[in-house]
């Protein structure tokens, strides 16, 4: 199984040099929305420990879509940008997507310049705003937008996109009964609250061409009562397949209700208030925040369970994502059919946890779920405070 993990392997139209994937995390290294010279080396260095497929993340497809000031938008001038990080992974022999997606009702105003939108006039807890009612007109702007963005890609020499339908963004807002509550035709049955997400699918297949590979982000849990259950997300899976998704990469839990669903362990609420720049926010996390933002106990391999039924529903190839520590867990899942594994926090750890482990000198991740590291986006980038 060792071997296979380390073998290249075609993933739609692009070949990796072997299965695996930088999930697409978020790095805060993108000052002003603009590339920075530290994201480039960021990746540049999963490249050179030897990730199959790095992702950079996230960037907006228009700027009603932001949650921070300082993240990549596709509206934004970014593409000479972007080139230099596709020229920087290609040098070092991996391969490089960039997730796209848009933040729905959870957009922070202060950010986007203006009142979020979403599927039904959803409000977001944290941002303490009311989002506006999308009309088709939006949907049919917004679905020009996600191909726009695609086209972004193709031009800046990128290998792939991480399609973002997960996590509770728009397209995930769609999709969960608990957030679309609309009675037309983007509502209501699950075919209908699929409408808009596979709108958006195909035209972004269409922008990428032949030669660019689609890889789709989605939840099969969104981890509170009433959201989308695994159930639906078999139905989800098999029409994203359907739509002309090359992969898919099954997740769980929504930003806005229960974020640490996808990643459990602990939820640092004192490092998170510490680099809180707004000062109600910050008093809001340091008193309210054990109550608002829930713990989920973390064990190895969390989604396993819904990832396996993904995988049989389906006959394009699963990328694995959740609690990936070990590489008898690794050797276990490509047994079990799964095409690649992907990993973020174990990678923020080291970023030659692929290389060490193919030399042989470790077989499992020394990072443990802490999630320190996601409370340190706000200081100027993500790192394992642990290593210094």
């Amino acid at each position: 199984m060792k071997a296979v993990l380390f073998s290249p392997a075609a993933l739609g139209p692009i070949e990796l040099r072997n299965r695996t994937i930088r999930a697409g995390a978020f790095e805060g290294m993108t000052p002003k929305g603009q590339v920075s010279e530290r994201l480039i080396e960021y990746h540049r260095t999963l490249a050179r420990g030897e990730v199959g497929l790095t992702t950079v993340a996230y960037c907006s497809v228009t700027r009603d879509g932001l949650t921070f000031e300082h993240q990549l938008c596709a509206e934004n001038d970014i593409e000479a940008g972007l080139k230099r990080l596709a020229e920087a992974v290609h040098a070092e022999g991996g391969r490089v997507a960039l997730q796209i997606g848009h933040a729905g009702f959870f957009a922070n105003p202060h950010a986007s310049g203006g009142r979020p939108i979403g599927p039904d006039g959803n409000f977001c807890l944290f941002n303490l705003t009311r989002a506006r009612r999308a009309a088709e007109e939006d949907l049919r702007r917004l679905v020009e937008k996600f191909a726009r963005a695609a086209e972004l890609v193709r031009r800046a020499g990128f290998d792939a996109v991480e399609l973002h339908l997960g996590h509770g963004y728009l397209l995930s807002q769609f999709l969960s009964p608990a957030t679309n509550r609309r009675r037309d035709v983007y509502g209501g049955s699950l075919e209908n609250r699929l409408r808009f997400p596979l709108e958006v699918l195909r035209a972004v297949r269409q922008s990428l061409g032949p030669e660019l590979a689609l890889v789709v982000k989605f939840n099969v849990d969104d981890g509170f009562r009433g959201g989308l259950r695994i159930n639906e997300a078999i139905e989800v899976a098999r029409a994203l397949e359907r739509a002309g998704a090359d992969a898919l990469e099954p997740s769980g839990g929504f930003v806005s209700r229960t974020p640490f669903y996808m990643l459990r362990g602990k939820v640092p609420v004192r490092e998170f208030a510490a680099n809180e720049k707004n000062s109600w926010r910050r008093l809001g996390l340091l008193f309210f925040g054990r109550f608002f933002v829930r713990q989920y106990p973390y064990h190895d391999l969390f989604f396993l369970e819904q990832a396996r039924q993904i995988l049989a529903a389906v006959k394009i190839p699963v990328i694995y994502l959740g609690g990936v520590r070990r590489l008898e867990q690794i050797e276990q899942l490509f047994r079990e059919g799964f095409f690649a594994f992907a990993l973020a926090r174990p990678l923020i750890k080291d970023p030659y946890f692929v290389a060490r482990l193919r030399r042989g000198e470790i077989v499992s991740s020394d990072c443990q779920p802490c999630n320190l590291c996601v409370a340190e986006m706000e200081k100027g980038g993500i790192r394992c405070p642990l290593n210094s």
